[in-house]
């Protein structure tokens, strides 16, 4: 018989780590803040077909003027499109002029200038309110479900271990001020997915094993049931993180704003699937018991 791995004797190890993380991620969030981009806080884009490949550095030069934090990236099959995000409201001068240095350098057509999109901040607003609405909906819909299906200290269980994944995540993003903008609400509720997926696995398995142990032995049936989900969550994990790995490496600056939120949020979800919500759930059990019964574990 395999020898489990002693999850819950180690809890203060856990959670002393988790609220390390927390407490450098809500710093973070309240002194840097987090960097929002155009779909957020409004601004310009602008799309011209250059009729070459170039690199993102001789576009940028050209629009140091106007913003040096701009945001440039390439479209098209044959990635000959430049896309010009700037923050700024850029005056109908500052768009003439900016294409105008296009034309030059490039050679260029008054057809080429593709598109000037202005993004209104009240748009961006919306956005971010509705992705609020979105994630409490969701969080609050995995707690019924949780709790019809199993009880509803599992569902506290898992909803403090979510909390734990998406502040973690936002604040790796407020620490390195990595640009916030849609991407991440997809990526974000998609790591809500991933990670209740992988904490409700350890949940079943609780579960399954709870007639095999004794009415108060709550560390061992976690330990049991930890151990043995732990290569399935590991595995699931590594497997995972290699695909989006790969879209990271290798995918335009699109795909690699919704890929780097997802590969944190993995890492974490299945840190906190492993070690949080099931030795929380122990934890939260053994207080009922001796609040109870008045005598502590």
């Amino acid at each position: 018989m395999k020898k489990n791995i002693q999850i819950v004797e180690k809890s203060k190890i856990w959670f002393a780590f988790s609220l390390i993380l927390i407490a450098i991620s809500i710093g973070s969030l309240f002194i840097n803040g987090l960097n929002f981009g155009i779909d957020f806080i409004g601004g310009t884009i602008v799309t011209i077909e250059l009729n070459t490949p170039f690199e993102t550095s001789d576009a940028k030069a050209l629009i140091e003027e106007y913003d040096s934090s701009a945001d440039v990236t390439y479209a098209g099959e044959a990635k000959t499109q430049v896309i010009i995000s700037t923050k700024k409201d850029l005056s109908t001068d500052d768009r003439q002029a900016l294409f105008a240095k296009f034309q030059e350098k490039y050679n260029l057509e008054d057809t080429d200038l593709l598109s000037i999109d202005t993004v209104s901040p009240s748009i961006g607003a919306e956005m971010a309110n509705s992705a609020m609405i979105a994630a409490v909906v969701a969080v609050l819909l995995m707690l019924v479900y949780i709790t019809f299906r199993f009880e509803f200290m599992f569902g506290l269980a898992a909803v403090v271990a979510l909390i734990h994944d998406l502040i973690i995540v936002l604040g790796v993003y407020s620490i390195f001020q990595i640009q916030v903008n849609s991407p991440l609400i997809a990526a974000l509720l998609t790591i809500l997915g991933y990670s209740i997926n992988d904490t409700i696995v350890v949940f079943d398995r609780i579960r399954e094993n709870r007639p095999k142990f004794g009415k108060y032995e709550f560390a061992s049936l976690v330990d049991t049931s930890v151990s043995q989900t732990l290569r399935r969550s590991i595995n699931t994990s590594f497997t995972t993180l290699l695909a989006i790995g790969a879209l990271y490496v290798f995918g335009v600056p699109a795909v690699q704003d919704f890929a780097l939120p997802l590969m944190v949020g993995i890492v974490c979800g299945t840190y906190s699937s492993i070690f949080v919500a099931g030795t929380l759930w122990c934890k939260i059990k053994e207080f009922q018991v001796s609040k109870r019964t008045g005598v502590k574990n």
